[in-house]
């Protein structure tokens, strides 16, 4: 039998495939809310999408005919991005949240999705304070399982906990588990005036794919190992197993701050 490669916290090398190929679009509705509060469609508006992962979330904001720049630390990620954005005219580009190598004063949005979480702060905040043009915004946003509308997910969430006691997921957003972004987006002096938008949808999975997007989770991976996480899915095979389709709602949650002034941001570096 071959031995089963551990999953380390943080590192999507080995998940970028599962990764591109399974996860959800984010609300299409919180994207036309947000494109309409940062004004995206002004003429030369810019975006910056930072920790893009797969291009998932920057696809969404390219197909709304709006210029934008990728920014991916991992190489897996990266090179599934690219192909899954390309004829879109996105850039992509090695950095990270603390390091984005994008230019001063280059962006009016920057957006994190599903990322912020890996930040290490005051420096991305300082960093994307930086990055964009006075008076730009800043957009973090998640795209959890809407656990408490579903039985079904109700009980493998269930299931998860009691077989990994002591699980702390990074982040995934929900309201539960997630920390207080309004907060922390604020905590520096770099951004102020922070929005929050919701919006709820959900998405019919095969069991494959519903499988496949359990296997590009990042924290639960790392935290179980990897026999562990395989014996959960097989647990997680055998309740949907009666089901034709897995019906899966999301809550896109979406915290967008305003760009302070230098003398608010100075205050706090």
């Amino acid at each position: 039998m071959t031995a089963l490669t551990p999953v380390k916290q943080g590192d999507f090398s080995a998940l970028a495939e599962s990764y591109a190929r399974n996860r959800p679009d984010y609300s299409a509705s919180a994207l036309k809310a947000l494109t309409a509060y940062v004004g995206a469609r002004e003429p030369g508006f810019r975006a910056a999408d930072v920790g893009a992962g797969t291009g998932l979330w920057t696809r969404m904001v390219a197909d709304e005919g709006i210029d934008v720049q990728a920014v991916e630390p991992c190489d897996a990620m990266r090179e599934q991005g690219q192909a899954y954005t390309r004829g879109r005219g996105v850039g992509w580009r090695s950095g990270t949240g603390e390091s984005t190598g994008l230019p001063t004063g280059g962006f009016h949005w920057l957006t994190m999705a599903s990322s912020f979480h890996w930040v290490k702060q005051p420096e991305g905040l300082a960093e994307f304070h930086r990055v964009l043009r006075p008076g730009g915004y800043l957009s973090v946003l998640w795209n959890p399982r809407d656990i408490d509308a579903s039985p079904l997910h109700r009980e493998i969430d269930a299931l998860i906990h009691a077989r990994i006691p002591g699980l702390k997921r990074v982040s995934s957003g929900h309201e539960k588990t997630t920390r207080d972004w309004a907060a922390e987006l604020v905590a520096t002096g770099h951004f102020e005036d922070v929005v929050f938008i919701e919006a709820r949808h959900q998405i019919a999975m095969s069991h494959e794919r519903y499988l496949g997007a359990w296997r590009s989770v990042n924290d639960i991976q790392a935290q179980a190992g990897p026999d562990l996480f395989e014996k959960i899915l097989k647990e997680i095979s055998v309740l949907i197993e009666p089901l034709p389709e897995v019906i899966v709602p999301y809550r896109t949650r979406a915290w967008t701050a305003r760009r302070a002034n230098c003398g608010n941001a100075s205050l706090k570096p």
